[in-house]
């Protein structure tokens, strides 16, 4: 026992002295140690907001007068909402609130005014993206009062007696495609994207990096193979293991917390391939970067914290700042997490979720790319 507590200090700090060479030559991993705290109080500090301004949002203008006017001013002015397009197609509006263009519409029925003067308590309609339980929430519990504000200034000299309360007009609230704003209803199907996030880019980092480490990157550089063929050749098995995880991962949300999948399951299949393969690209990029298996996890982590935050997973992507925004549209699941969402729960087809799978081929085309410029076909 006493030997065993017998101390050498010289010891101590010849052990000292090697792990800190090792450290300081272990260049990644000393980055990603100093640059993980960093990122997460920029993160949290500056781009993670759960109080969602500046919704992009439609009016379906049926009627245009100076109440009207008054109510949609005032409804911009809040900050809340940005209108971003003003129809008088009945279908347009929800058109873009499916596909994701809107999170609000705005309906002012035809005749409001008139009505209003005549004490028949006119309806106006908002008709709200509720997959997002937290991002509609805020227009939803202050839209009485922005209306009541809208409305007090007209409500003086001639309209002075609609001024008592209550309210001479019914606002109603419509809760689109998640009524009852259940939470699972938003997180599960995004489950999907970061299970895939996590693991075809985990698998695919350490693919490569796995044969160095073992000495069998000489015997496939000594095959008659191209880099591009090397690159479907370690990634394609994956796509295989990436469908029985969304397989996996679909059934669970449907047996098990009822998600009502209403959109198109072609649109869907299509949507998860495009993800895989982008993700996999991914990892072959990390592997082409490092030198271990070890390097390529931490690698990997560093990529899929970010993505996590930024993506609209965890936190409304809407009340992100505009550089946070720029900066989430560049990861893979922002786009795949809108895709599953809407097809799952607002029956979105594949005209709906046209254009995040455009950003997807293209975040595709330009990771590839690199990822086969950096490829190695001699070691050094």
């Amino acid at each position: 026992m006493a030997r065993a507590l017998d101390i050498s200090w010289s010891r101590l700090a010849a052990l000292f002295v090697k792990e800190a060479v090792q450290m300081r030559r272990d260049r990644l991993t000393f980055a990603i140690m100093v640059a993980v705290p960093i990122l997460l109080v920029i993160l949290f500090g500056y781009a993670i907001n759960t109080d969602p301004r500046h919704l992009p949002a439609v009016v379906e203008l049926r009627e245009d007068g100076p109440l009207t006017r008054s109510f949609l001013a005032s409804l911009r002015a809040s900050s809340l909402v940005d209108f971003v397009e003003v129809t008088h197609d009945p279908e347009e509006g929800e058109r873009m609130i499916r596909s994701g263009r809107a999170t609000f519409l705005v309906v002012i029925p035809e005749g409001f005014e008139r009505r209003l003067v005549r004490g028949e308590r006119p309806q106006l309609l908002i008709a709200a993206d509720a997959s997002d339980p937290v991002a509609a929430s805020g227009v939803i519990g202050a839209v009485e009062r922005i209306a009541q504000t809208a409305f007090a200034p007209d409500f003086e000299g001639p309209l002075a007696f609609l001024a008592p309360a209550p309210p001479p007009y019914d606002i109603v609230i419509h809760r689109l495609y998640n009524p009852a704003g259940v939470t699972a209803f938003h997180i599960v199907p995004a489950l999907l994207g970061v299970v895939l996030t996590m693991t075809m880019t985990m698998i695919t980092s350490i693919a490569l990096t796995r044969e160095t480490e073992r000495g069998t990157m000489e015997n496939l550089l000594a095959m008659p193979v191209r880099p591009f063929e090397v690159m479907i050749g370690k990634t394609a098995p994956y796509v295989l293991v990436g469908a029985i995880q969304s397989l996996v991962v679909i059934a669970a949300g449907i047996l098990l917390f009822g998600i009502p999948f209403t959109g198109s399951p072609s649109a869907l299949a299509l949507g998860v391939l495009l993800f895989v393969v982008t993700n996999l690209a991914v990892g072959y990029l990390i592997s082409t970067a490092v030198r271990t298996q070890m390097q390529a996890m931490q690698a990997t982590f560093f990529i899929f914290l970010p993505s996590m935050l930024l993506s609209g997973f965890m936190f409304p992507f809407r009340a992100m700042p505009a550089w946070a925004q720029a900066l989430g549209e560049c990861f893979p699941i922002t786009h795949f997490l809108r895709i599953v969402r809407e097809i799952t729960l607002k029956g979105a087809g594949l005209a709906d979720i046209g254009g995040d799978l455009v950003r997807l081929s293209i975040i595709l085309i330009v990771v590839g790319a690199f990822a086969l410029a950096r490829f190695r076909r001699t070691l050094e």
